[in-house]
């Protein structure tokens, strides 16, 4: 079993953060239900920290092929959104949470692995809006360099200069 991993920025109050978890070994019948995919998605945020600004959407879905039905389902969320996608017939999951605020990964990978009762767990943490430092003393210099270039840019355009 993969362990659950915590990276800097990984915790409330960090940098956006985009954890993916692919579970695999789970409860076909926990995997095929529509009621508990809603509940997790409607209990999910408030766990983590979040903000859940809209109910879930929870829908079966069922494909050509018989093994690839299963039930998907997102919840969104003020910093960004959760989505879950089961796959009963297979025993997997593949869940996202991604935020614009970091968030206790390890929290996360258990709300799912006790949902699905899930044997193991591949994640990965992708950190997201890197362009800018989320911690304001390092940000100000930053834009003000940027801003700087931007008027300069604006300058040589028109022949003008602006404050």
């Amino acid at each position: 079993m993969t362990a659950p991993r915590a990276i800097g920025g990984a915790t409330k109050g960090g940098s956006p953060m985009h954890l993916t978890i692919d579970g695999f070994g789970g409860n076909p019948e926990k995997l095929a239900s529509e009621e508990l995919v809603r509940g997790l998605l409607d209990r999910y945020p408030e766990s983590i920290g979040m903000t859940k600004i809209a109910p879930p959407h929870v829908q079966q879905y069922v494909g050509n092929k018989p093994e690839d039905w299963g039930i998907s389902g997102f919840v969104l969320i003020a910093e960004s959104h959760i989505s879950v996608h089961t796959f009963p017939e297979r025993g997997y999951v593949w869940v996202d949470v991604f935020s614009c605020k970091g968030f206790n990964a390890n929290d996360a990978l258990e709300a799912a692995r006790e949902a699905f009762e899930l044997r193991e767990l591949r994640t990965r943490i992708l950190e997201r809006g890197l362009e800018y430092p989320h911690i304001v003393s390092e940000a100000i210099p930053l834009f003000e360099q940027e801003r700087k270039a931007m008027v300069g840019a604006a300058t040589t355009a028109t022949g003008e200069r602006h404050p």
